[in-house]
């Protein structure tokens, strides 16, 4: 009795475990989303600014490069 009892216990907390690491994972992956899709915007922007010459070259290679630096996708 008292090793089925704890076989029960090892179980549910097995699964508590998987639950959090699942949560986990999926707001690390949320957050990460959000991250790049504001990198994105942040491009778009900066060259919709280069296009319509309201910045430089040289401020739009600075430019680029920190947003590249925070980013994984570009």
């Amino acid at each position: 009795m008292k090793t089925l009892l704890l076989l029960l216990l090892l179980g549910n907390l097995a699964m508590v475990g998987c639950e959090f690491v699942a949560g986990a994972a999926t707001g690390a992956l949320a957050t990460g989303a959000g991250y790049e899709i504001n990198a994105k915007r942040q491009m778009d922007r900066l060259d919709d600014d280069y296009r319509r010459e309201r910045i430089s070259r040289r401020e739009y290679e600075r430019r680029r490069s920190q947003i590249e630096r925070g980013s994984i996708v570009y």
